[in-house]
C-alpha cells in the first residue's frame, strides 16, 4: 500500500470513497445525510486543503485524510499554524486494517516536518487519543461536547494553555 498526496485525477475516487465510508454514519444528521465529500470538495475548490493524502492499494484508493486551516481566536496563535484533520475515510471493506492509522500518522509526521504548530480533530476519543490527541485543553467549538473536540501540539510545546474558540473553513458549513 502506498500513502501519497492526492492528485487531481483522484478527486472522483476520493468522493466515492468518502460517500461509502460515511454512509449511515451514526453521528451524521439524518436530514442532511453524508456531507463529508462536500466538505472536501469545497476545501479543494477553495485551495484550502493544506494536506490531502490517499492510501492506494494497487489501482484502488482505499483511504483518505484531509487537513485544512483552523482559526483559533488566541493572541498567542499565529494564523495558519494550526490545522483541522477532517475527514478521515477508509473503504468499508478495508476498515480495521490500520489504513486510517497509517494515513493519520503519516499526515501528522509531514505536518510536523512543515512546522505546523498543532492539529485539532472532532471525533471519537477512543480512536483519536491513540495518536496523541486529547481534550485536556481550553479550546472549544460551540455546540460540541468537549470530549469530542481534541487537539495535539506538533511543535513540542506542552501542555496546550490556549483558551480559544475554533473556527473552520466555510466548506464545513454544508
Amino acid at each position: 500500500m502506498n500513502i501519497r498526496p492526492e492528485t487531481a485525477q483522484d478527486a472522483q475516487a476520493i468522493e466515492a470513497l468518502i460517500l461509502a465510508a460515511f454512509h449511515n454514519h451514526p453521528h451524521q444528521d439524518p436530514a442532511k445525510g453524508t456531507t463529508e465529500h462536500l466538505i472536501v470538495q469545497g476545501l479543494r475548490n477553495a485551495g484550502a486543503l493544506s494536506l490531502s493524502l490517499v492510501a492506494q492499494d494497487g489501482e484502488d484508493i482505499v483511504g483518505h485524510v484531509a487537513f485544512s486551516p483552523v482559526s483559533l481566536e488566541a493572541a498567542s496563535i499565529r494564523p495558519g499554524t494550526w490545522l483541522v484533520m477532517a475527514p478521515v475515510s477508509v473503504a468499508p471493506a478495508r476498515q480495521g486494517q490500520g489504513i486510517g492509522s497509517r494515513l493519520i500518522r503519516q499526515g501528522l509526521q509531514q505536518l510536523k516536518a512543515r512546522g505546523v504548530e498543532g492539529v485539532v480533530v472532532l471525533g471519537e476519543p477512543a480512536y483519536y487519543t491513540r495518536f496523541g490527541f486529547h481534550h485536556q485543553h481550553r479550546l472549544a467549538v460551540p455546540g460540541i461536547p468537549a470530549e469530542y473536540f481534541m487537539a495535539q501540539r506538533l511543535d513540542g510545546c506542552l501542555p496546550i494553555h490556549l483558551q480559544a474558540k475554533a473556527g473552520f473553513h466555510s466548506a464545513f458549513e454544508v
